[in-house]
């Protein structure tokens, strides 16, 4: 009689995007055969989404940017760190296919999805199948994530709110424009990071920007007040995310809104007039390797095609910008996740589906990924018919799973979340630094918040080894 252990069981894997990458590889990795069902197709007859425009896996619809690269003072940065500590085919594949960007993690879109692509096509256990998932999965398949994003095909969607007895899963969401390098007037705009901070590729001005004077900042302002706009009379009752809003919408909360939110004025220097300060500046990210296109950093915007030429072009430096991709809008999908799954991230009403990326109520990339990563695992151990819990909420990970399971106050509405240092387990500002050296008390955030990042790395590596 063979002594060899059976083979698991497969797990399958709904939803081709970040989250659901990331549980693929994840499961591969750890030795179980996995099935990756993805809608977008070409044959045997087109296939794609609102906002998708390529059949490849973990296409980015909206930035190309991962945020703050920073592990030690900046909560995103931590959660890099933590899911490169694990194995992350994202952020590897985002390491491999990064762009200049200042102090953030910023990808090549289109190399960064080929790379993810085909490591997952070239991995023996894992199996690509091109169909939508147009219900519930059957019954005989017992181990299941669900990962289809904030762009869930409506059947799937409709079939979860039967099966939870939830009346709505959706809120909107906006993509920002992306235009072609060399229709920049570096005349005008300019080249510089703000504060100069280097990027984890070195470049300290990875950003170009866009100075605005007064008059020119309350024209703007007008003409997306004035605008028009897309007009979604049958999702009216859909909220926006406050991560996420159209520029339009921010202006419409005040004039001065967007000065101090995307278009700050801190930090930078005209290089063409250093000793005047610009009223309001509007950044440009670089968005692939050949450096030739650059998206519009904070400006997701409903306004409509026409609309936008127009208005953006009353920016300084961009008067005769071409647009390689205009900004839209599109519908979100997220759960009620504390009501509705447990601490395994499953759905307690059919508990052999579990739920990964931003369906759960998470908002950003590397959350999204993050869960996708988590929920790899636990479904690998499940198949292999091991024990595994989630990692401790000192972790950035951990601390998403506890809001996302139940973490937010009590009576609110569930609203999805970046990770940031307030959703882990507090700690007292440090006084004194590593060598008993009074530390100043304006700095004592700033330490404190290293402190966190060092007990997450701790425990997360505490958490993966004892997995082991």
């Amino acid at each position: 009689m063979s002594n060899a252990s059976p083979t698991p069981r497969p797990v399958h894997v709904i939803g081709g995007g970040l989250a659901g990458s990331e549980a693929t590889w994840q499961i591969a990795q750890a030795g179980v055969p996995v099935i990756l069902h993805e809608m977008r197709r070409d044959e045997p007859e087109q296939v794609r989404t609102d906002a998708h425009h390529t059949t490849g896996l973990a296409e980015l619809v909206c930035s190309n940017s991962f945020r703050s690269d920073d592990w030690e003072f900046n909560a995103v940065g931590l959660l890099h760190a933590e899911m490169r500590a694990l194995d992350s085919l994202i952020l590897a594949s985002g390491d491999a296919n990064q762009v200049p960007a200042g102090g953030a993690l910023a990808v090549d879109r289109i190399g960064f999805s080929d790379a993810v692509t085909a490591r997952l096509e070239a991995h023996p256990l894992v199996t690509i199948v091109r169909e939508e998932i147009a219900g519930i999965p059957p019954e005989d398949w017992d181990n299941v994530i669900v990962a289809t994003g904030p762009l869930t095909s409506p059947a799937l969607a409709d079939a979860i709110l039967k099966a939870t007895g939830e009346e709505s899963l959706s809120f909107f969401d906006a993509i920002a424009p992306i235009l072609h390098a060399d229709s920049i007037d570096f005349d005008v705009a300019w080249r510089q990071s703000r504060y100069d901070k280097e990027g984890p590729g070195g470049d300290k001005a990875a950003y170009v920007n866009c100075p605005m004077d007064k008059a020119q900042y309350e024209a703007f302002i007008d003409a997306l007040l004035d605008g028009p706009k897309a007009d979604f009379k049958e999702w009216e009752n859909i909220p926006y995310f406050d991560g996420c809003l159209p520029i339009e919408v921010m202006a419409e909360r005040g004039r001065e809104t967007l000065r101090h939110g995307p278009m700050k004025p801190v930090g930078l220097t005209n290089q063409h007039n250093p000793t005047v300060k610009p009223y309001a500046i509007v950044q440009l990210r670089q968005d692939n390797a050949l450096g030739t296109l650059f998206n519009m950093v904070g400006f997701q915007t409903k306004l409509k095609y026409g609309a936008q030429t127009d208005v953006f072009r009353m920016i300084p430096g961009l008067e005769n910008a071409q647009f390689a991709r205009l900004g839209g809008l599109h519908r979100n999908t997220f759960l009620n996740s504390p009501r509705l799954l447990d601490k395994q991230m499953r759905l307690k009403a059919i508990p052999r589906l579990r739920f990964a990326g931003q369906v759960t109520g998470v908002e950003g990339y590397v959350e999204s990924a993050a869960m996708g990563l988590l929920t790899g695992r636990l479904a690998a151990a499940q198949a292999l018919g091991r024990d595994l819990s989630p990692p401790p909420p000192e972790t950035a990970m951990g601390a998403l799973v506890e809001h996302i399971t139940g973490g937010h106050l009590e009576g609110s509405k569930f609203q999805p979340m970046n990770i940031n240092y307030g959703l882990l387990p507090p700690l007292e500002a440090p006084k004194v630094d590593e060598d008993g050296k009074r530390i100043h008390p304006k700095e004592r955030g700033r330490a404190k918040k290293r402190l966190q990042s060092i007990r997450a790395m701790d425990a997360l590596k505490a958490w993966r080894d004892a997995a082991q």
